[in-house]
């Protein structure tokens, strides 16, 4: 009788953890219905326009960057790293839209992160990839940049402020309204 009543007694407190696992995902998620936080952690994240960081990245192809030497152009930074599969999905479609939009005033900065810098180098040329690129060996842009994964995408006007960001890979269309959105304004 003891045993059937802890057996009783753990079910409920199990079961009990588990609504409150659902209750604590679902007020993550801002409420949406059938929306749990980690479903909400991929594609656009709602930020509130701020000036973006600065940064001086030191490029593969040598030499280094600042973020603020690209003001005046729509600025697209990209958190990558060889080994995510993702990020080498994507990889030969942001070239093609850098390449397309790099002359209507947009600029692609790659920022590697957690990589081995030969694996990096090699995953620039395996795609052909153009944009400047350099690793963030510290992961100071990466954090001040609150990179929560990759790869993560964060796009900054033509004034320096940081806009809009998005958590996963980006198909084209979505890619391109963003850019075109940030062209227009």
């Amino acid at each position: 009788m003891r045993g059937r009543i802890a057996l009783i007694a753990f079910g409920l407190a199990f079961i009990g953890a588990i609504v409150a696992l659902m209750a604590w995902a679902q007020a993550r998620s801002g409420g949406a219905p059938g929306q749990f936080a980690i479903k909400a952690r991929l594609g656009e994240v709602r930020v509130s326009p701020e000036p973006a960081p600065d940064f001086t990245l030191e490029l593969f192809q040598d030499g280094t960057l600042t973020l603020s030497s690209l003001r005046g152009s729509v600025v697209m930074i990209d958190f990558w790293a060889s080994w995510c599969p993702p990020c080498r999905q994507e990889a030969a479609l942001l070239e093609a839209v850098y390449r397309e939009y790099r002359p209507k005033g947009v600029e692609f900065v790659g920022v590697d992160v957690w990589d081995d810098p030969q694996e990096a180098r090699a995953f620039i040329r395996k795609f052909g990839i153009t944009y400047p690129n350099g690793i963030d060996g510290s992961g100071k842009i990466a954090i001040d940049y609150g990179v929560t994964g990759i790869p993560e995408k964060m796009f900054v006007d033509r004034e320096g402020t940081l806009v809009q960001r998005f958590v996963g890979p980006m198909n084209e269309s979505t890619l391109k309204e963003v850019l075109d959105g940030l062209l227009s304004q």
